[in-house]
């Protein structure tokens, strides 16, 4: 029995269209494609969403938090608005207030007789860190020897 193509179907089909039973390779074209635009799109949008967080990178500590944040909100709210905030936040150097008023407390302080509060932003000073306490004996201070080498903590 010989197949008959009905009589209002065209004699001559388009190359897309595939027989029953065959891989639809152009299905699978388009889905590679789609797949792949589909992330290069969500890679692009990742970079200019944190445009803002690396333009303030190298600012303020603070400064760089603030901006971190309304990004993540930007991001999870869908609020464009944070976005906006942030990248105008990150694009203007805030001024730094903390130095000059520390500065000023401290001159306060020695002004009154108090000595001053160390400064945060500053190590430690070390050479109290090393040396022995006072009651220390001398067998102790002349046990260590010049070839020892001391580790810090």
């Amino acid at each position: 029995m010989s197949e008959s193509l009905h009589p209002a179907a065209p004699h001559h089909l388009p190359g897309f269209i595939t027989a029953p039973g065959d891989t639809d390779v152009l299905m699978v074209v388009v889905g590679i494609i789609l797949l792949g635009a589909i992330l290069f799109v969500g890679n692009i949008y990742l970079q200019i969403h944190s445009l803002p967080e690396r333009m303030a990178h190298k600012s303020q500590k603070l400064q760089f938090e603030i901006v971190a944040v309304l990004c993540l909100l930007a991001l999870f709210t869908h609020n464009h608005l944070f976005w906006v905030i942030a990248l105008l936040l990150a694009l203007v150097d805030l001024p730094d207030f903390s130095t000059p008023l520390r500065s000023i407390a401290g001159s306060v302080q020695k002004m009154a007789g108090i000595p001053p509060d160390p400064d945060p932003s500053e190590p430690p000073d070390q050479t109290a860190a090393h040396t022995p306490p006072a009651d220390a004996s001398d067998k102790t201070k002349a046990s260590v020897g010049k070839s020892e080498v001391q580790h810090h903590a």
